[in-house]
């Protein structure tokens, strides 16, 4: 993939109470909203995904991110993040029922090893990309 995945859009919006923000807000464990439409790409910026995440408020502002922006194949850039709470792999799963494909970009060892055990790797495309910093 040649060009950067960091594409900030206005029109990914969300509350002011959100977990989730656009663009590079520079909150630790947020997820971010790096590019929204067919193609929507989320991250956590680098960090890692805390343990006690709402992941039921997660698993919302996503089904909403999803069928607002019509998107058909949701991207998880998990640059940098060496573990995913094992809730969030669970929201993963039920976002994957809900788009054509889901990808993820860059995991760590260590996830791509869970995802084996698990065989969640059959159901996420795995795939190494380049991020601008």
């Amino acid at each position: 993939m040649g060009e950067s995945i960091h594409d900030d859009h206005d029109d990914a919006k969300t509350a002011s109470d959100s977990a989730i923000t656009s663009g590079d807000a520079g909150h630790a464990g947020v997820l971010k909203v790096y590019q929204t439409g067919e193609l929507t790409v989320v991250g956590f910026g680098g960090v890692d995904v805390p343990d006690e995440v709402c992941i039921a408020g997660y698993r919302d502002q996503l089904n909403q991110l999803v069928e607002q922006h019509k998107c058909k194949v949701l991207a998880f850039d998990l640059t940098g993040v060496r573990l995913v709470p094992s809730g969030m792999l669970g929201v993963l799963t039920t976002l994957r029922r809900k788009v054509d494909r889901l990808e993820i970009y860059n995991a760590s060892e260590n996830i791509r090893e869970v995802l084996q055990l698990t065989k969640l790797d059959q159901l996420f495309d795995l795939k190494d990309v380049d991020v601008k910093a």
